[in-house]
């Protein structure tokens, strides 16, 4: 008899697993607001192009030399999106993942766009 069958000689049931319980499983309650959760507010910069809203911290006009050297910048880090489709820059949106989106839409514009409960209006 080998070693293992030995120990296990006398006793009965040794590889059995205890037999489990039923547990009662209660149904998962939603949280509080779960499903009527909002869709991401989309901006719509203009020529079909849309940026998240939630993610934008700034809306500046280029013609200042800091907001050249922000365009420069961004473009030298890869971080520049240019969403004119070829028109003038118009407005520059800085976002929280450092990324500058370049805007053919006036800065009044798109600052309205994103005011909660006003209507958008176009330029």
């Amino acid at each position: 008899m080998s070693s293992a069958s030995k120990s296990r000689a006398g006793v009965r049931g040794v590889d059995r697993k205890p037999e489990r319980k039923a547990r009662k499983v209660e149904p998962r309650r939603p949280a509080p607001g779960a499903g009527t959760a909002m869709p991401p507010q989309m901006l719509n910069i203009g020529y079909g192009n849309l940026v998240l809203a939630s993610r934008i911290i700034a809306v500046v006009t280029p013609q200042s030399s800091p907001m050249r050297r922000l365009r420069e910048e961004a473009g030298e880090r890869g971080k520049l999106v240019d969403a004119t489709q070829g028109r003038r820059t118009r407005s520059i949106l800085v976002t929280d993942s450092d990324h500058v989106i370049l805007s053919a839409i006036n800065p009044e514009t798109i600052a309205a766009r994103l005011a909660p409960g006003d209507p958008p209006t176009e330029s």
